[in-house]
């Protein structure tokens, strides 16, 4: 697939929608082909004497991986966001930055996963609404429920 002809880039992270452009992000780079850059920090260790083609082909795909994660992940943050990033060296380091900077700490994830049960749980169908619209209403929510880590069964939502 050409880089090209893929679909837009995720939205650009602005510290609070952390947990939707992580995925939107994780699934952009795995489309890239560099996701392994981030999830595996490889160090690419310098060409020795006389490199045969094949090694010369594997360090250079391997450094242009590298490059290539780090800059799909400068490009995809705020301004405020990427002055912070721009001095750390690898894809893998921005990420973990990122997660541990942005992704918030557990007891407002749980805040925020026990509100949008009760706003689940007392959503009630108006006059107004359609059936279909009162469903996709409810499916939205169960979906950040899902999103935050949290199982939400599809008999719950029914």
């Amino acid at each position: 697939m050409e880089e090209s002809s893929l679909t837009t880039s995720p939205s650009i992270l602005d510290g609070d929608n952390y947990e939707t452009w992580a995925v939107r992000m994780t699934v952009h780079l795995q489309a890239l082909d560099v996701w392994e850059a981030v999830e595996e920090n490889y160090k690419v260790p310098p060409l020795g004497a006389n490199p045969t083609v094949a090694q010369t082909k594997l360090y250079k795909e391997r450094k242009t991986r590298k490059a290539k994660a780090k800059a799909c992940l400068s490009a995809i943050v705020s301004p405020s966001i990427l002055i912070k990033i721009m001095k750390i060296d690898s894809a893998a380091e921005i990420w973990e930055y990122l997660k541990k900077e942005y992704k918030g700490d557990e007891r407002i994830k749980n805040m925020t996963m026990m509100n949008l049960i009760r706003e689940f749980e007392m959503k009630k169908m108006k006059k107004s609404n359609a059936v279909k619209d009162y469903g996709a209403q409810l499916l939205s929510i169960a979906d950040k429920v899902r999103l935050l880590g949290k199982q939400f069964s599809n008999e719950k939502i029914v």
